[in-house]
């Protein structure tokens, strides 16, 4: 039996694509994506996205990446909780990545956050990732 990690596939899609200096990138649409999207554009990392509807009932997500001065505005992105191992924190323990230069996004009661909005709703979840 095999597990696949949808979620570690789309954030290795994402740092490739920064790397390899693409304009943009496609992939499967679901809620989890779109949210982590959402917080990575309010966080200045991405250019946009948008959600594409495709024969039949499917959708697609086309993301835009963000560069300045050629250099891409995602440095890093790192998968923290894993299929094998969950990360789960308080809203206390929220790790901060880089001193508060970077983000920590998780998946909450209140749907995917960010680190403050995490720490200012006063909830806590599973730690999805690191972006800086």
């Amino acid at each position: 039996m095999s597990a696949h990690d949808t979620l570690g596939d789309f954030l290795t899609l994402l740092r490739n694509a920064s790397r390899a200096h693409k304009e943009t990138a496609e992939t499967f649409h679901s809620n989890a994506r779109e949210g982590i999207l959402r917080i990575l554009k309010e966080g200045g990392y991405i250019r946009n996205y948008q959600v594409i509807e495709t024969e039949g009932s499917f959708k697609r997500l086309r993301i835009e990446m963000k560069y300045v001065n050629d250099v891409p505005s995602l440095t890093d992105i790192q998968r923290a909780s894993k299929p094998g191992r969950r990360r789960y924190c308080g809203s206390r323990e929220v790790p901060k990545v880089l001193g508060g230069m970077g983000n920590s996004i998780l998946t909450t009661p209140k749907g995917i956050l960010n680190e403050r909005e995490a720490r200012r709703l006063k909830v806590g979840g599973e730690l999805i990732c690191t972006v800086w």
